[in-house]
């Protein structure tokens, strides 16, 4: 029975450094997840590049009508934090439109950054029909559009 003890106190220490780690690798991920690419997109711009998937938090500051030519897509311009502004072409063929949207809302966009003068373009706002590639989504007032 003496012998036991130790191993019972070894067990339990395992079992607490494995929980911590288990916290610490949780509250890791969860920051990272929270991590937004306002830099990148400005960094792609000046650099002129494309292709690139970016996760950002944004203010819409000017609607646009539609781009009604197949496949269609709703237009709007985003302010980041940064003063960078990027256009915004969400497929609403492929995905739902973005309701209730007004100048002024604050989005979560995950998409596609493509260079242009204007400062950008970001869309594959939505899923991948035939799977072969990461989706992007907006998500406005709590809901999520893909």
């Amino acid at each position: 029975m003496k012998n036991i003890a130790p191993k019972i106190f070894f067990v339990l220490l395992l079992a607490l450094l494995w929980y911590f780690q288990q916290y610490h690798d949780h509250s890791s991920n969860k920051t990272s997840s929270q991590t937004f690419d306002e830099q990148k997109v400005q960094q792609y711009f000046k650099q002129k590049q494309s292709g690139k998937m970016v996760k950002i938090q944004a203010v819409v500051t000017k609607i646009l009508s539609d781009d009604i030519h197949e496949p269609r897509h709703q237009r709007f311009i985003v302010g980041l934090s940064n003063k960078h502004t990027v256009l915004i072409t969400h497929n609403i063929d492929l995905a739902p439109r973005v309701t209730g949207l007004n100048e002024g809302d604050q989005l979560e966009i995950t998409g596609q950054y493509e260079w242009n003068p204007q400062g950008g373009v970001i869309h594959w706002t939505h899923h991948d029909p035939n799977g072969l590639r990461q989706g992007g989504k907006i998500i406005h007032k709590g809901e999520v559009y893909q």
